[in-house]
């Protein structure tokens, strides 16, 4: 969720009075030019050789985008192999290939229900939608590109032909900036009596009644590098959206899991941070969440070319329900952080940030207590905790109920301890990136100050499993060397994000410098220093989330890493690149759920595998999330598991032949060899590295 940035950027844009005449200097992203701009880390203590490794995969990338579903990216992709089949919207008939309703199109069919006493997880439900509401630009949807504001005109994930996406048309009309009196209005961009369905971004845009165009020259039908609405995603909304019932379990759907409250759930409740909702515009949402992109229209062309070239799964699952925060730490724990005191011992946090998502009397399913900071940095802090543990907390017993209810037994009984409040949505870490604790004088890195940190976290960690078994590991974060940086660059990295930064073992410790700046990536990659496993994050503008980016900049971002690496011979010869998204941003999503725990899994999202050794145009159907990318990890490099909590534990599936998409033995996640075809390792001999420097490049100014 992305209100900060917009708004934020936006108004420094036109505090500036850029829209005239931006100085030069303003028209460079602070991402191209910050080798100098902070003392950067240099790993002198971290491993600099490449272990040993299982297979001859000895380079893992993980490559982490933000926000889409697999049937927002991949919804009417065909594989051009006949031997490959994939569940989405086209193969189930939801829609055809033109995007018109196919013959199974009710089956995606939003319902309207009534929960009007207690948090319900499958609530009675009333009448369909008819029509579909209209999509909202909701919270964050860019106007304009913000080049075209004066700032971010180039950054160092993009190649030089790629640059000019930062310029691209925004939607034209308001989002939410309560600074700058604007809400978010229906998009006119699209009809009012769309169907109640899937509908298509592109090939169902349309100008309804537009107004005057906000911050932007015109307003113009959506395209591929036009910003769209951001859907809401957080945790008991997804639960709820996602509609699950053991009553609903059939051989075709063996969790119960219905998906057909999406838009519901976003019209009484949203982000709810709004007053109880009178309409269905209200929550500034609409049918947004049921957008899609047509890959067989010629949406996400890059992706497509990957695909067809290497292996992707349509399996693969956001590990929590809900956001970025939580999810993304989970890639580098297997498990679920928690509010702890100054010592990294459990404690209970201010009542003000616990959990209740029980509705607000006199209202159908307006929750109690569950929103963003509406003060500071919303997309980063809010309401965020549960004691899980305690059946008579708030909206606990309805989740705990099904998942007791199913046919298998949930992980670790929940997967709950005692007296442990879990971060369900997103706060921040402990630590800064310079591995000071957050205090109020923080202002540009955590705006919101040091009452929406977590505190010290002692989960262990990948790079506390790495490290230990001297095998190499970096942290790439685009941004990450200017989130102290006085503002618009400050806003560029993601915080919320770097699980690494919420450990101590990390933070307090040489392991520290593991975490770098996406530049050093590039650097490393040319000098032969890339590590065993390196993770990247874009920065905000380029992580294709929806309203404040674009799927065609997450595309030319992926682009310039494959490039980069496939440019090193030796390096592409024993690397694989893992590409996925955090989660799936609240967009529907047709897949299987098979829930884990208290929580997860959530649906679907992306993961492609690009390396020598992928699968080519393989489509995997073996169940996944993202501690299947942890457990490839442990097996690659012969680690044990993280912890006794962690969902590396789980056994891989075993399914019939003729339901490849369901374990027989759940709950089990794969641990993504079955994308990989891979022989036995021959030792090769390694080019010699570039030495890195010792000495830390000083700052501007001495």
């Amino acid at each position: 969720m992305r209100t900060t940035i917009a708004s934020t950027l936006i108004l420094i844009a036109v505090c500036l009075a850029i829209f005239a005449a931006a100085p030069a200097n303003l028209h460079t992203s602070a991402l191209s030019t910050t080798a100098n701009s902070r003392e950067r880390f240099q790993s002198t203590t971290a491993p600099s050789t490449i272990a040993d490794a299982r297979s001859p995969i000895r380079h893992l990338i993980v490559v982490v985008g933000e926000n889409r579903s697999f049937d927002n990216v991949f919804g009417t992709y065909v594989p051009s192999d006949p031997t490959q089949t994939v569940w989405n919207l086209l193969s189930q008939d939801i829609v055809q290939i033109n995007g018109n309703p196919g013959t199974n199109f009710d089956a995606a069919a939003q319902q309207q229900a009534t929960d009007t006493t207690s948090y319900e997880l499958s609530p009675s439900q009333t009448v369909p939608f008819a029509p579909l509401p209209q999509p909202s630009t909701t919270l964050s949807a860019l106007p304009t590109g913000l080049c075209n504001l004066g700032i971010f005109c180039s950054d160092i994930g993009l190649d030089p032909t790629s640059q000019g996406l930062l310029s691209t048309r925004g939607t034209g009309q308001p989002f939410y900036d309560p600074n700058a009196g604007a809400t978010p209005v229906p998009d006119c961009r699209y009809p009012s009596d769309l169907d109640n369905g899937p509908y298509l971004l592109l090939g169902d845009s349309e100008l309804n009644n537009c107004g005057t165009p906000f911050l932007a020259e015109s307003i113009a039908n959506t395209t591929y590098t036009s910003n769209t609405g951001d859907p809401v995603h957080r945790f008991y909304q997804m639960w709820q959206q996602s509609d699950c019932s053991v009553a609903n379990i059939t051989p075709e759907n063996p969790s119960g899991c219905e998906r057909d409250l999406f838009t519901w759930v976003a019209v009484t409740v949203g982000w709810g941070f709004t007053n109880p909702p009178m309409t269905d515009q209200d929550t500034f949402q609409g049918g947004v969440a049921m957008g899609y992109y047509s890959m067989a229209q010629g949406d996400f062309p890059y992706f497509l070319d990957l695909a067809e070239n290497y292996a992707i799964s349509d399996n693969y699952h956001q590990p929590v329900m809900g956001g970025t925060g939580p999810n993304s730490q989970f890639l580098f724990t297997g498990d679920v952080y928690y509010f702890t005191d100054a010592n990294g011992n459990p404690a209970m946090p201010a009542a003000d940030l616990v959990e209740d998502p029980n509705p607000r009397p006199g209202t159908n399913n307006f929750y109690n207590n569950d929103h963003f900071n509406v003060a500071a940095d919303p997309g980063s802090t809010g309401v965020a905790f549960t004691n899980c543990s305690d059946d008579t907390q708030p909206g606990v017993q309805p989740i705990m109920s099904y998942l007791q209810a199913l046919p298998y037994p949930p992980f670790h009984n929940g997967n709950c301890d005692s007296n442990h409040w879990y971060q369900l949505n997103n706060d921040y870490p402990n630590y800064t990136t310079m591995g000071t604790i957050i205090s109020n004088q923080d202002v540009n890195e955590f705006p919101a100050g040091p009452a929406f940190s977590i505190g010290p976290q002692t989960i262990p960690t990948v790079g506390d499993a790495l490290s230990a078994h001297n095998i190499s590991w970096r942290y790439y974060g685009g941004g990450f060397s200017v989130a102290s940086h006085d503002p618009p660059s400050n806003s560029l990295y993601c915080a919320i994000c770097n699980g690494f930064q919420y450990a101590t073992s990390i933070m307090t410790t040489s392991l520290r410098q593991n975490l770098v700046d996406l530049e050093e990536f590039y650097t490393d990659v040319a000098t032969n220093q890339l590590p065993a496993v390196s993770f990247l994050k874009p920065d905000v503008l380029l992580d294709g989330h929806p309203g404040t980016s674009t799927p065609a900049l997450f595309e030319a971002f992926v682009r310039k890493i494959v490039n980069s690496v496939r440019a090193n011979n030796q390096l592409w010869s024993d690397t694989a690149i893992l590409i996925t998204f955090d989660e799936s941003g609240g967009l529907y999503d047709s897949g299987y759920i098979q829930p884990i725990d208290f929580f997860g899994d959530g649906p679907r999202t992306v993961l492609i595998a690009v390396s020598p050794f992928a699968k080519h145009g393989h489509v995997d159907h073996t169940y996944a999330d993202h501690a299947s990318i942890l457990k490839f990890i442990e097996w690659n490099w012969t680690l044990p598991s993280l912890s006794s909590r962690s969902r590396d534990n789980l056994p891989n599936p075993i399914a019939a032949p003729n339901a490849p998409y369901f374990p027989l033995n759940s709950p089990a996640i794969g641990d993504l060899r079955t994308l990989f075809t891979i022989p036995q390792p021959t030792p090769t001999p390694r080019p010699t590295p570039s030495p890195r420097p010792t000495t830390p490049t000083p700052r501007p100014g001495g």
